[in-house]
């Protein structure tokens, strides 16, 4: 039987880091396409204002969507039970921050009636949330 001679030549001691780089670059543009979807599933268009503050910890939200639909932190609760539910989710309703986003189309009335069922159930502390006004420059 004749052998077959095989040749040993050296061997690959670095590792290929193309396809890795690759794979990382795909998965960064993924996330930041993906990333403002999933800071809120619900499109409102909050009314802007020159005094924004920004925030960092998570928080309870309501939103009150164009259809003046309500949610509660992206689940849809009913406007007069609103109240309940964010004292039912809260550990200590007195202290609890709750913000409001309400679409700038919403009637004044809808807010209102949200933010008094959130008054009547105890949460004194209600916040608006607002988009910071972008200058433009003026026409002359």
């Amino acid at each position: 039987m004749p052998s077959i001679e095989r040749q040993t030549g050296t061997s690959l001691s670095e590792i290929n880091m193309v396809p890795f780089i690759d794979v990382v670059l795909v998965l960064l543009i993924i996330f930041m396409i993906t990333a403002p979807i999933l800071q809120s599933g619900i499109e409102v268009d909050v009314p802007k204002t020159k005094t924004v503050k920004e925030l960092t910890e998570v928080r309870m939200v309501v939103t009150i969507d164009r259809g003046q639909r309500v949610y509660l932190n992206d689940k849809p609760v009913n406007i007069h039970d609103i109240g309940q539910q964010v004292v039912a989710q809260s550990p200590d309703p007195k202290k609890q921050a709750v913000y409001v986003r309400c679409d700038e189309s919403v009637p004044f009335g809808s807010w209102a009636t949200v933010v008094d069922a959130l008054r009547q159930a105890g949460i004194q502390n209600v916040s608006v949330v607002t988009q910071p006004l972008s200058e433009r420059p003026s026409a002359q």
